[in-house]
């Protein structure tokens, strides 16, 4: 569809004011949930499920209302922080855990389901879902607007959930998510039943599962102060070391108060004061609290991380920049791995090619990481066959689906004898983002 076939058909797309299965009460109570729970199983079929979250405006991530749909078994909307029995919660995930739970973009609720006690044990995700069957928007407006011919209001995309009471149009725009999602997942799947992917959406599916089953946490972000914004300016250890005192004093104070560190004080006054190195308590206050939405903020403490960083003995200074175990960016390969280089530009080709044959976005193809990790170290002499295997355990043990591995390995065999690169412009190196992975290759 082009651009203007596209903007044509989202204008004639029916706006979607109210909930087409009913608006309900807000659920504010364990009775409540108990009786939600009742309900939903004379109902039949999957659960579509949605979280809000007040994203910028907390500090945790857990959910301030629960979304469910199910035919047959209503429209539900319940508010976790007084409906918040660990039993009642523990009971809906296990009722359920037979059937298949909707979720758009998963990996965004899962946190906060899994923090309520919610695992579920079968997932369709209709936004990762709507990529591997090829959608060129997977938004779920934009998705929406072009599998069901509805188009819905986004404006309360950002509005901080946590504030009680909750606003019938907040409430209204929640219960809309979930009233579509059912639908939308039915059509995602039969776009995906037709083009033979549905096999390649369930390995995805389970993945994400697995990332997301009880017991397994993420390893923590190394360093996560070095991703402060404006770090690109900093030349010297002693800033950097006050930087990493206001990190993490901002850091520390955010997550006892719940509130997010970036209302507290942005990054750019954390960096301009890393850069005076104020002496006075007054400096400090004038620096951090020109935008802060906090009141009373503990000026003392932030004073006394900015001193204590000031004379920390040189050898504790952080290193300007830190020893990496991951593989250089891409863009140095050329000098410090020429032969990787070359077998990266004759890889990337090869899978740029065949995403585009199979309507894919690359990096749902196979992640830039698990392409980097196959091709940064000389293959072993061998045959073409024995190369297609090599490729596929390498992609395998890098985390790639199966079906990933089967769809590129065996493109990737003259890539790896590849001696010469091609002539291609270096990809910009694109920011790191939430998984799956996104980035371009």
């Amino acid at each position: 569809m082009d651009e203007s076939a596209e903007e044509l058909s989202e204008n004639l797309a029916e706006p979607l004011l109210y909930p087409r299965h009913g608006m309900p009460e807000l659920v504010v109570t364990d009775e409540g949930l108990a009786a939600v729970i009742k309900e939903l199983q004379s109902g039949n079929g999957p659960i579509a499920i949605d979280a809000e979250r007040a994203s910028g405006y907390k500090y945790s991530q857990r959910a301030y209302l629960i979304q469910i749909f199910r035919r047959g078994g209503g429209l539900h909307l319940i508010d976790p922080i007084t409906a918040n029995s660990r039993e009642l919660w523990a009971k809906l995930s296990e009722t359920f855990a037979d059937e298949e739970w909707i979720i758009h973009a998963s990996t965004q609720d899962l946190p906060c389901l899994n923090e309520l006690g919610l695992y579920p044990k079968i997932l369709f995700d209709t936004e990762l879902g709507a990529r591997i069957a090829g959608c060129p928007r997977v938004g779920l407006g934009p998705l929406t607007e072009a599998l069901l011919n509805y188009s819905l209001a986004k404006e309360h995309s950002a509005v901080d959930w946590s504030k009680r009471p909750l606003s019938p149009d907040w409430l209204i725009y929640a219960a809309l998510d979930v009233d579509i999602l059912v639908d939308l997942r039915d059509e995602v799947h039969a776009l995906l039943t037709e083009k033979n992917k549905l096999s390649w959406a369930n390995e995805d599916f389970a993945q994400i599962l697995a990332n997301h089953s009880p017991g397994v946490e993420k390893a923590p972000k190394k360093d996560p102060w070095r991703r402060t914004s404006g770090m690109h300016k900093v030349r010297d250890r002693r800033t950097l070391a006050i930087i990493k005192a206001l990190w993490e004093a901002r850091d520390q104070y955010g997550e006892r108060i719940d509130v997010a560190p970036g209302r507290i004080f942005n990054d750019e006054a954390l960096v301009a004061a890393a850069v005076a190195k104020p002496t006075t308590l007054d400096a400090v206050r004038k620096l951090l609290t020109r935008r802060s939405r906090i009141q009373n903020p503990p000026l003392t403490d932030w004073f006394q991380a900015i001193r204590t960083a000031v004379e920390l003995p040189v050898d504790q200074l952080p290193e300007l920049r830190t020893p990496s175990t991951s593989l250089p960016p891409p863009k140095l390969w050329k000098d410090r791995n020429p032969l990787g280089y070359a077998r990266l530009t004759h890889a990337r080709a090869a899978v740029i090619a065949r995403a585009q044959e199979l309507e894919i976005p690359v990096e749902n193809l196979i992640s830039p990481d698990a392409l980097r990790k196959l091709v940064w170290h000389n293959p072993p002499a061998a045959s073409d066959s024995e190369l297609q295997a090599y490729a596929s355990s390498t992609l395998l043990a890098a985390s790639a689906r199966p079906w990933q591995a089967k769809q590129v390995a065996g493109l990737l065999v003259e890539a790896l004898k590849a001696t010469e690169p091609l002539a291609v412009p270096e990809p910009a190196e694109p920011a790191e983002q939430a998984e799956p992975e996104q980035a371009d290759l």
